[in-house]
């Protein structure tokens, strides 16, 4: 049976304001919560490339040395070269608002230099704390700071959410890469052990 739309939008109209109401009797039951804190994407981008460093680190720490030369493909990065792809990106993506990365950083050569596993963790930190600082040095203001060269509505704050959004990316990378070599992310492990424990109390 075909239904008129002009029977449909009056029955849209009274359920959204059937809801409208019952979400104002709810605002109003709670007069505490009036205002919702302010977003700082300073803040919220370091919480969130922390995050990211820290699984990072962890992994790379849960990668048995010998397999950091394993790729899944001829084309592919390895497991070194996607963890030193992560660190120098932090240097090349950031570069794009000024920062200067160190003048021993070359972008061509960076994630090909190394595989040792001390080494590859010592410049995942570094340039972990290049990204501090440089994120650090900025104010909310200077996220919108327009930068024309990158696009007519780029803004500074874009290059910081490419780097979170790269970063996420990678991660993923990398988890895909532990799995395939049998090895399950600390995070993981950890997260199981507390369901197991939970579940041992629970009986």
């Amino acid at each position: 049976m075909k239904v008129s739309r002009w029977l449909v939008v009056p029955v849209l109209l009274v359920l959204a304001a059937g809801i409208n109401t019952g979400w104002a009797q709810s605002a109003s039951a709670d007069s505490a919560d009036k205002t919702a804190p302010s977003y700082d994407m300073k803040a919220q981008s370091l919480v969130d490339l922390e995050r990211a460093q820290k699984k990072f680190v962890d992994l790379l720490d849960a990668v048995p040395a010998e397999k950091l030369t394993w790729r899944p493909s001829s084309d592919s990065r390895s497991f070194a070269e996607l963890f030193l792809h992560v660190a120098g990106e932090r240097y090349g993506i950031l570069r794009l608002m000024g920062a200067t990365p160190p003048s021993d950083y070359d972008g061509k050569k960076f994630e090909k230099f190394t595989t040792d596993k001390a080494q590859i963790a010592s410049e995942l930190n570094r340039t972990w704390g290049f990204a501090q600082k440089t994120i650090n040095g900025m104010s909310n203001a200077d996220f919108a700071k327009l930068m024309p060269e990158l696009g007519p509505q780029a803004n500074a704050g874009d290059v910081v959410y490419i780097l979170v959004a790269d970063a996420h990316e990678h991660l993923g990378q990398a988890v895909a890469y532990a799995r395939m070599n049998g090895v399950v992310p600390p995070w993981t492990v950890e997260a199981q052990k507390k369901a197991a424990e939970k579940k041992a109390e629970q009986k």
